[in-house]
């Protein structure tokens, strides 16, 4: 079992930016592919962007555009999402997650708040 811990959360204008992070535990951190993901209440969980092991390859929602980015740092067990230009749509709690096989996420983090004002 992986235990991750996000932080960087907070409250926000509209059009501001916040990098949220993302702290694993273990020795095999590179090996995971490892995701971002929100939820606020009520609704079911989204997905936000993921990262291939290397860190060279990214994937992203489309109700996220260009205006945010995934990084990782393996030497640190840190994934980061770096959210500009944010909206009040953006509101929610986001989780990051790993993906230690297959195609499924297995690991999860307790969340972090994130609440954009307008």
């Amino acid at each position: 079992q992986v235990q991750l811990v996000e932080s960087g959360g907070g409250l926000v204008q509209a059009g501001g930016s916040l990098r949220l992070s993302c702290a694993a535990s273990g020795r095999t951190f590179a090996s995971y592919v490892m995701g971002w993901f929100r939820q606020n209440p009520g609704k079911e969980r989204e997905f936000v962007a993921s990262i291939s092991r290397s860190g060279s390859s990214a994937y992203y929602a489309d109700s996220v555009g260009g205006r945010f980015t995934i990084s990782r740092d393996n030497a640190k067990n840190t994934v980061y999402l770096q959210m500009n230009s944010l909206k009040p749509e953006d509101t929610a709690v986001y989780y990051c997650a790993t993906k230690t096989q297959g195609y499924a996420y297995d690991n999860w983090g307790q969340g972090t708040q994130v609440t954009v004002s307008s």
